[in-house]
């Protein structure tokens, strides 16, 4: 916890203006700090890489994730000025480059879930699935076949070194280009599974995927939840799924994924679609 990392080394006060937790991925560490201790982040950086003995760099979020690449500005704190590492996940390694694609080892929960859901056989479609920890994992466990679609080439190009990393049951093929015409032109009526893990846009690509989806094929739809309680979150995402599709659809499970911000949750549905 980066509350415990800098006692002694901030006051009281400060500590208790600090977010709680850090993220670490391979031996690069990310944090974020309030703009009432931007003076202190050079020491906070040095502390913890000092403390964290597996760590060789920390660099500081300056952006939220954002634009149609997903990525951040970071700045480096301490250590070495490298973004590249490798990470690893469900017996899984993969290459991860923290400045040019998105990724987040909080969603480790749910990458699982999902690669147990898929059957053998199946062809799933992960409209959006950056460097691919979604894909290979589920490649890993079962005979599938995962399209990974990102508008990325920087992440792109890490899955493909991913993918050669791993002893895969199943296959991932890699495609470059918007999800929307990639669908289009190749992939109509061929998925038994869609992902759709672009939760902030969920609703403008939800035509998209129903068009990708084979009858009663499943779509995993996340979005992002206002909510009090997390129970309560989990059936507000229900509600808005069924208001907004466009076709027959049957929910067969919901959960929370992890929260974003103070009674704000990512949450998922997943759903049938009965075309």
């Amino acid at each position: 916890m980066l509350k415990e990392a800098v006692l002694g080394i901030l006051s009281e006060k400060e500590i208790s203006e600090l977010y709680g937790a850090f993220d670490q991925i391979g031996n690069i560490i990310i944090i974020r700090i309030p703009d009432s201790l931007s003076s202190k982040k050079k020491t906070i950086g040095e502390t913890l890489l000092q403390k964290v003995k597996t760590a060789k760099s920390v660099f500081y979020q300056s952006s939220p994730v954002e634009g149609d690449f997903r990525i951040r500005n970071l700045e480096l704190l301490a250590g070495e000025d490298n973004t590249e590492t490798e990470y690893k996940e469900h017996g899984c390694r993969f290459r991860v480059d923290v400045q040019k694609a998105f990724f987040s080892p909080r969603l480790s929960t749910e990458r699982e879930r999902i690669a147990n859901m898929i059957n053998d056989g199946e062809i799933v479609i992960n409209m959006f699935g950056g460097i691919g920890m979604f894909s290979i994992i589920a490649a890993k466990k079962k005979k599938c076949v995962v399209y990974n679609i990102d508008i990325n080439p920087y992440a792109i190009e890490l899955c493909k070194k991913s993918i050669s990393l791993n002893k895969l049951k199943g296959r991932v093929e890699t495609i470059i280009g918007d999800a929307p015409k990639i669908i289009e032109e190749r992939l109509v009526d061929k998925g038994d599974r869609i992902l759709m893990l672009l939760p902030e846009r969920s609703d403008e690509f939800l035509g998209s995927a129903i068009k990708a989806t084979k009858s009663r094929g499943i779509i995993h739809y996340y979005s992002h939840q206002h909510a009090n309680k997390r129970q309560d979150a989990i059936e507000l995402s229900k509600q808005h799924f069924l208001q907004v599709t466009p076709v027959k659809s049957e929910i067969i499970g919901g959960r929370m994924v992890r929260p974003v911000g103070p009674h704000y949750y990512q949450t998922v549905v997943d759903v049938k679609i009965l075309k």
